[in-house]
């Protein structure tokens, strides 16, 4: 089979969340178990890091990636979902894992995985594990795929478990309220096992980790509470960060919820410290300052194109969706566009209500199954005040917000990771 066969046989032979929704999913570990007896499970074969949460949880393993490469580490890095290239999930100090051995993954194990039925997630993340233990890496960084208690990444036996925040996300799954969320995302507390959380402003939510960690007797670490004189100041282009341990720290990252992934990417950098990593100063703020660079971090608050400005960024909920208003609220143009799209299983109401009225719309739907169809997002939006066009694709979508846009203008793309994704292969073709 070719590299595209081969991504064709496991989008259309195994079941995958991303593109099918909840008919895909398959909560549980019972066949993450059964497949790792199959590879000799790879995951033991080096440290790990275990990284949920509801937001911000691909910036903080790419971050916590790139400064561990700085440092001198081999680091394998899994994350979800990808954007272009499948092979975005599945990386070793930034770069892709080889086509060649997707292709060789699948034709020689299908045989002893077929009969399991896995997920696609449950799948590739066994193929990420056996890759990072053929390669012999040091350490991988690995970001829950969604929730935690039952999610397949927490077979793992990580050096230290980092939880970003806790959001209203994946209701149908997680709970409705944010002390059920937080008791899955919870789950990935093991024993003995060092836990950061990076924010828990609510008291349900610290009691829950309060509680889990204390039966685990496991070392809790609050990030706000560990990281002393945290002092965030936002540039162009990203932040100027000053802690009592870090004194000067610049992020490439510039949307405003990074602020709060630096001080828990800080509090989990002096965890690992304590634990004996050799993680020098420098490493940290190299880290910090190249991390798109390092590791191929794409869709944070992304800008493609100058004039008339586009900026792409893949929050997808409530909780994601007000820090991006608040930074489009900060933004100079005359006029804004918005290309959005969203999937059937997000709160579409809550994150239309706190979009701009005065914003021109262009709505659209993701080349998936879950994609609201972009007719349907619109009347939902007509019903809070938005207005404007129906695109039936994303680039045609995109192409009517530059033909429309002046050159002060400024173009946001998002509401799904979908839509960013398909927008993306308009500027990075390769």
């Amino acid at each position: 089979m070719t590299y595209e066969q081969t991504l064709d046989y496991l989008y259309s032979q195994v079941p995958a969340y991303q593109r099918e929704g909840q008919s895909a999913y398959k909560p549980g570990l019972d066949n993450s178990y059964q497949l790792d007896e199959i590879f000799g499970q790879p995951h033991t074969k080096y440290q790990t890091i275990h990284v949920g949460g509801t937001n911000g949880k691909g910036s903080t393993s790419h971050t916590l990636a790139a400064i561990l490469q700085k440092a001198g580490y081999k680091v394998g890095l899994y994350t979800s979902p990808h954007l272009i290239d499948f092979r975005e999930r599945i990386r070793i100090n930034g770069e892709m894992m080889p086509k060649e051995y997707v292709v060789q993954f699948v034709e020689k194990y299908k045989a002893q995985f077929e009969p399991i039925m896995p997920s696609f997630f449950e799948l590739t993340m066994e193929m990420a594990f056996l890759y990072f233990a053929e390669q012999q890496v040091d350490v991988a960084i690995v970001e829950v795929g969604l929730g935690g208690r039952l999610d397949s990444t927490n077979i793992i036996m990580p050096d230290l478990s980092v939880i970003t925040n806790i959001g209203l996300d994946h209701t149908q799954f997680l709970g409705n309220t944010l002390a059920e969320v937080a008791t899955e995302k919870a789950g990935i507390i093991k024993a003995d096992t060092p836990v950061v959380i990076g924010e828990a402003d609510e008291a349900e939510v610290r009691e829950v980790f309060v509680e889990k960690a204390g039966a685990a007797d496991a070392l809790l670490l609050f990030a706000d509470k560990v990281v002393k004189d945290f002092k965030p100041t936002k540039q162009s282009g990203g932040w100027q960060i000053e802690s009592a341990e870090f004194p000067q720290i610049t992020t490439e990252l510039g949307g405003l919820a990074q602020e709060k992934n630096a001080r828990t990417v800080l509090a989990a950098v002096m965890m690992l410290r304590q634990m004996n990593y050799t993680i020098s100063d420098e490493a940290v703020v190299e880290g910090f300052a190249h991390v798109t660079t390092l590791t191929g971090l794409m869709g944070r608050w992304q800008t493609v194109q100058t004039e008339p400005r586009i900026i792409c960024d893949t929050g997808h909920n409530e909780h994601a969706m007000r820090h991006i208003v608040e930074q489009l609220q900060g933004e100079a143009y005359e006029q804004l566009h918005i290309v959005i799209g969203m999937v059937d299983d997000k709160d579409v109401s809550a994150v239309l209500e706190l979009l701009p009225k005065d914003a021109t719309y262009y709505f659209t739907q993701a080349d998936i199954a879950r994609a609201i169809p972009a007719e349907q997002l619109a009347a939902q939006a007509g019903e809070v005040g938005l207005t404007g066009s129906v695109h039936p694709t994303v680039p045609q979508a995109v192409a009517a917000a530059q033909q429309k846009a002046a050159n002060k203008d400024l173009i946001f793309i998002g509401g799904s990771s979908f839509i960013v994704a398909d927008a993306l292969p308009l500027w990075l073709p390769d």
